[in-house]
Order: C-alpha cells, then structure tokens, then sequence
C-alpha cells in the first residue's frame, strides 16, 4: 500500500513490490526494480523503460530571435535545424569550459524545446536584447526513455503506429494509450534509443502502456541506481554533474538568479576521489570530451576564440579505461586484511543520489608517476564483466593499449595505483544507434 506521505514521482506508477527508493530529483523513485544486473544488461539485449529524469528541466523558446539566441550561445551550427530534428546542444564561458549541455529540438519555424539546459538558458535569456520569450515547463511535462534492441517493437505496439520512418536525431508526433505524444529516436544507451515526451498529466496512463506492450519483448524498467551513470559511461556519453561538474558557483549572476529563484541546490557539493579538493581541476570543455567536431566556427558563440585553440591543439582526449581485475580483488581482500582497508568498492557504480548535494567522484591518472589525465564515473559493466572509467587524458598517452596507472584512494588514506589500459571509447561500440538500419526490424504496428 502506499504511504500517503511519501512524495512518489508522478511520472512513474506506484509498485507495492518495490521496498528501496530514491529522493534524487525532488520525488521518490524506485532505486532498484529486478536489480541492478539485470537492468543494466537491458540496453543490449532486450530494452528498458526509463522514467528517472522526471522532472526534466524543460524550457520552452519561442520568437522571432530565437535561432540567433541559441546560435549566440552553443558551439553548434544552427545553418541547417529543419522543424522534426534534435540537437546536442552545448553551452560554455569565455575560457571554453562547459555550463551546460543538453538536448534541443525544433517544434515549429520559430519555437524550440530544451531539454537539461535549464536553468542557465533561463538566465541567458533573461538578461534579454533578443526578440524571444521563454517558459520553464519542468514539472509539467514528462520524458521517458526506451532504448534497446526491442525498443522500436514496443513503440509501435504501445501506439499502433509504423515508427519506422523516424530517423536518428529526428522527432514527430504519435499517440500511445490515447494520448498526444511526441517520439525521438535519441538515447543515452549507445544502442537503438527512443524517448517518448507529453504532458505530465498523461504520464502514468503512458508509462503503463509502454510497460505493457513490451511484456512480450523481455522490457525492463530502470531503478535509479541503473539509471545515469551505467549507460553513460558504458555507450561514451560523458554527462554533466556526473562526469564533471559545471562552474555554476563562478558565475556571480548566475548563483544571484538562482536564488532568486529558488535554484541553489546544485550550488552545493562534495569532491571525492584522489583528484582532491580543486575543482577546476574537474571542469571540461567539449574537445576534451569527444565533442569537438559539432564546433562550428561559421558564427559568434561565447567561448569561441578559446576552443579555435583548442581544437587547432588539442591537449587531452577522452577515452575508456579498462581496470585490472588483479588489483580490484586487492582492494576487495584489503577488507579482511589488518589495518586500514582501501577505499571501498562496494557499489558498482560511483554516483549518489541525495536530493539535496552533488557528489562528483574523479581520480587522478599517472604514468611513470606523473599525472596524464582524469578518470570519473567508475562502472563495473555487468555485460563486458569489468571495470571502466571514462578519462581525459593528455593526447601523447590516449593510444590504445597504453598502461596507465588510477590512484584509488583519497589523500591521507592508503591509497592504491590501479593498473589500467587506455581502451575504445565509446566502449559500447556495436548497434550504435546512428547506425542501426530499422528497416530490418519487422514493422509491429497496425496501421
């Protein structure tokens, strides 16, 4: 039965089967659904249903000015973004480090919707000089995520409709369980990915249609502790408040709107990790991250003189570190060992979930003692049977195959040198979902 005081998240029905919740986001989610294992392994098999990013922060755009306002203010090429396309879009300072990235999408000849660029794209817009108007609709709206090698099938068996025609980084309108709905063919999984939007009011009757018509197709549903970092750091997808922090706290405007408007949560934070207590250490910009070929340099954006450098002379490169399984046991037996243990890796991903801190893990990487580079969001891959880690890394050590040491473990603790090898990145490298050719999925829908 349901606590009538628990705040549960309106986007997701209420399960008396689960016992083990999540405040992260403001509302109570589940943590785990079938368990970790097999919610991770969904995204290569079979597919899941994912309502964790629930409420998202959404911002509507609208008005005349509203292309140059963006153009303006992302690294990206806004010359070609028909109405029906998606855009990753990214956001940074002067310097070239990152404030925000998220997903934007083209409703109408001079309407977009923004999806995790909130609040900063708020501020930008509020300090005005442009011919466009903005609403913060987080709350009001729901976002899921299905994504997986059954995800089509169980979209055109929820809505009845031939989804086929949606093409990567594309979006129309459809209807599921009787309700307007909008579908993209994006994800975070690195596999076929989907992501089914309308208005909040609709989202259980919509989530449970969806559930429903992926029971032949082996769904699963994602708990909050499968949900971020898994498939980030698995399918390359380095993420904002996870990977790395934003320098929200160096923008004195900024951090003013926010408490203006009740925003400061995410001001506050822990550093953990042998990377120590400098955060700036931590920051990114997008060439790092893989990111470097959506700059356009066509238009005048924030941060542009500062990543025509970096581009032009690259300094780090993001890859995949694959750790040693010798030394992971050594840090488990340290725990029954006399004296003080390692620190411990009891949890298979390195992420917390509190609704009122942001916790960003990230250790240092060595080579021959000198520090090459930044691991973050540590994963054990239930699917490869490892250990990984996303790192930045100086560009002369980012080849495959080069032996690298993680320092695991914070200053004035035992630490410990993981052995590790720079890998692939993405890691998750097969049935990427710009790949996938859908023609070949048999068409499930009735009309």
């Amino acid at each position: 039965m349901k606590n009538p005081a628990m705040r549960h998240s309106p986007a997701i029905p209420f399960d008396p089967k689960v016992n083990l919740y999540s405040g992260f986001g403001g509302n109570m989610k589940p943590y785990e659904f079938t368990g970790w294992r097999d919610e991770t392994m969904s995204w290569k098999t079979t597919a899941y249903l994912a309502a964790n990013l629930n409420p998202q922060p959404t911002f509507m755009l609208q008005g005349p000015e509203a292309l140059k306002f963006l153009s303006d203010h992302c690294v990206n090429n806004f010359e070609w973004f028909p109405v029906g396309t998606c855009k990753h879009a990214v956001m940074c300072r002067e310097d070239g480090i990152i404030m925000i990235h998220g997903a934007l999408i083209r409703t109408g000849d001079d309407e977009y919707y923004s999806y995790a660029l909130a609040p900063y794209i708020d501020y930008l817009l509020a300090k005005g000089g442009y011919d466009a108007v903005g609403e913060n609709i987080s709350g009001k709206v729901f976002l899921f995520q299905v994504a997986g090698p059954r995800s089509l099938e169980i979209l055109e068996e929820a809505s009845g409709d031939n989804l086929h025609d949606i093409k990567f980084a594309r979006h129309r309108m459809s209807r599921i369980a009787g309700k307007d709905v909008r579908i993209l063919r994006i994800g975070m999984a690195g596999t076929l990915a989907y992501e089914v939007h309308g208005v909040i009011d609709d989202a259980l009757e919509v989530y449970s249609a969806i559930y429903e018509a992926g029971q032949a197709y082996g769904i699963r549903r994602l708990g909050q502790l499968s949900y971020s970092l898994f498939n980030h750091t698995e399918a390359g997808f380095p993420q904002g408040f996870i990977h790395f922090p934003y320098p929200w706290h160096e923008d004195e405007g900024f951090v003013e709107y926010l408490k203006e408007t009740g925003q400061t949560t995410r001001l506050t934070f822990n550093l953990r990790g042998s990377s120590g207590q400098d955060i700036t250490a931590r920051y990114r910009n997008p060439v790092e991250l893989g990111w470097g070929g959506m700059i356009k340099f066509n238009h005048e954006f924030v941060g542009r003189e500062a990543l025509e450098k970096e581009v032009a002379n690259p300094r780090r490169k993001m890859v995949t570190l694959v750790w040693n399984k010798e030394d992971i046991i050594d840090v488990y037996a340290s725990q029954f060992e006399p004296g003080e243990p390692y620190a411990n890796m009891d949890r298979p991903s390195e992420k917390d979930y509190l609704p009122s801190i942001v916790t960003y893990y990230a250790d240092k990487v060595l080579k021959d003692g000198r520090e090459v580079g930044i691991s973050s969001g540590r994963i054990f891959s239930c699917y490869y049977r490892e250990m990984i880690s996303l790192c930045s890394i100086d560009v002369e050590f980012s080849e495959l195959g080069t032996e690298v040491i993680v320092l695991w473990g914070e200053e004035g603790t035992r630490q410990k040198g993981i052995r590790a090898v720079v890998s692939r990145f993405p890691y998750l490298n097969e049935n990427r979902n710009t790949d996938v050719d859908v023609s070949t999925i048999p068409v499930v829908s009735k009309t």
